[in-house]
């Protein structure tokens, strides 16, 4: 018997995962163009206002972490993933028809964002559960790297893209790509033939027990335990970043849209330039090596944002 394929690229010689790893790319480039187009949106109003478009669609991820986890393990995951695609694209329909109409307000900006983060809040272990069944299991590190290359090429193309489509037509149009970037996922879902599995019987317990015994499990498992206190030590930075670069590009660097978006997107390039230089880091300094590094080169990346007002160094940290 032939042994399975493990080269980085393996994944993709699977139809339906290439298909939906495209959709995906097309997606996430859409959802970086809305982001761009949210906050910047938000500019000329108040700077607490700029920082709620992050908690907007931010915070569903937390709060529905452990329910989204319990629907895509009791429910059919393409079903979940489907409801998803269509919420989103249902409020993103309806950002981009206020934006045209010039009736869209902060609130209802935020308001739609938020239900935007639910529907990527219900998508996410739905998506990682479903992989596979769309390659072999000893492709399943291969994919979920390949997951992490798409996020971070959107995010290199998305912002730029963006930022001039923002300076150049409106925010309108960065809100109705991305409304039609759902399409995408969606199609690959309905068309994909699915192999019939029978689910497992006798799971009659309920959504809020279900949810009780995921934070029995965090409780009792140090290692878990640990990973949550490490990311909620790390978020509270992380977050500022992402919530006031807005700011720091147009008040700091006198920056336009397309300027942000530039700014916006180098993350992406130094992500997948990163993404590449991983193995070998990971050689070098380990894991926990690794997040120390990054911890600390972050917190440079920091101070350097709250101090330059000179684009191309502000560029050159992120």
């Amino acid at each position: 018997m032939r042994a399975p394929d493990t080269s980085a690229w393996a994944p993709l010689a699977a139809r339906v995962f290439r298909a939906l790893w495209i959709a995906q790319l097309v997606s996430n480039t859409g959802s970086w163009m809305q982001t761009v187009g949210a906050q910047w949106l938000l500019v000329g109003h108040s700077a607490s206002l700029v920082t709620l478009v992050q908690t907007a669609s931010s915070l569903p991820v937390v709060l529905l972490a452990l329910p989204s986890g319990v629907l895509a393990d009791r429910y059919d995951r393409r079903t979940v993933l489907l409801a998803a695609q269509f919420a989103m694209l249902a409020a993103s329909g309806v950002l981009t028809v206020l934006a045209f109409q010039e009736v869209l307000t902060p609130y209802l900006l935020l308001a739609l964002t938020f239900l935007l983060g639910c529907g990527t809040a219900l998508m996410g272990p739905a998506w990682q559960a479903i992989q596979p069944e769309l390659v072999e299991r000893e492709q399943l590190g291969q994919a979920a790297a390949l997951g992490a290359v798409n996020m971070n090429l959107a995010r290199a193309v998305g912002p730029a893209v963006g930022g001039l489509v923002v300076a150049a037509a409106g925010t309108g149009w960065v809100f109705a790509f991305n409304a039609l970037s759902y399409l995408g996922i969606a199609a690959v879902l309905l068309l994909w033939r699915r192999p019939v599995t029978p689910r497992p019987a006798g799971r009659g317990e309920g959504l809020l027990a279900a949810v009780q015994a995921g934070r029995r499990y965090v409780r009792h498992a140090p290692g878990v335990r640990r990973v949550l206190l490490r990311t909620a030590l790390f978020i509270p930075g992380g977050a500022a970043m992402w919530s006031l670069l807005p700011l720091v590009a147009s008040r700091s660097l006198g920056l336009g849209s397309g300027g942000y978006g530039l700014l916006l997107g180098v993350v992406g390039i130094g992500a997948v330039g990163g993404a590449f230089a991983l193995p070998a880091i990971r050689r070098a300094l380990g894991a926990n090596g690794i997040l120390a590094v990054g911890a600390a080169v972050f917190a440079m990346t920091l101070v350097v944002l709250a101090t330059v007002r000179i684009p191309w160094l502000a560029a050159a940290a992120l």
